[in-house]
């Protein structure tokens, strides 16, 4: 069975009260919950964790190869900021893609642009918490050996 990691970045722990005209009015709870719902129909198995520091993340990454087999992200506010998660997601050299609860084009200047998208094989933006099913699904598609 396939491992796909999943992974979430800082603040995200506040979803479901934070700004949901912008983030939605899910929690990260219940977005992991869709995403176990799908992997279950993907049969594949997910990992799910979040964490406000940076470090924790590249940690995870690092030894995403090991046990993994692709990698869902939502860097959140380190999209725009971290140089080190992309050259971790470089390094790793797993598939990965790249979501964002909003359409981060839509937001202010500076988080129209990721530092890390160019490391991932797509990027999902917009589509609330159905983006984090939408991006698991993508990802299975593209990881080999698993079904079209």
């Amino acid at each position: 069975m396939k491992r796909i990691l999943i992974l979430n970045g800082p603040n995200l722990q506040t979803l479901g009260r934070r700004e949901p005209e912008i983030y939605g009015t899910l929690t990260l709870a219940e977005i992991e919950a869709l995403v176990r719902k799908t992997a279950r129909e993907l049969k594949v198995a997910v990992e799910f964790r979040q964490s406000n520091h940076e470090g924790e993340l590249l940690d995870w990454i690092g030894t995403a190869p090991d046990r993994f087999d692709g990698i869902v992200i939502n860097p959140a506010a380190y999209t725009h900021t971290s140089v080190a998660l992309r050259d971790a997601l470089m390094a790793a050299a797993l598939p990965a893609i790249e979501v964002h609860l909003s359409n981060i084009h839509k937001r202010e200047e500076f988080r129209q642009h990721s530092l890390t998208a160019g490391a991932c094989k797509g990027v999902i933006c917009g589509l609330g918490g159905d983006g984090y099913a939408w991006a698991l699904r993508a990802l299975v598609k593209i990881l080999p050996g698993t079904a079209k």
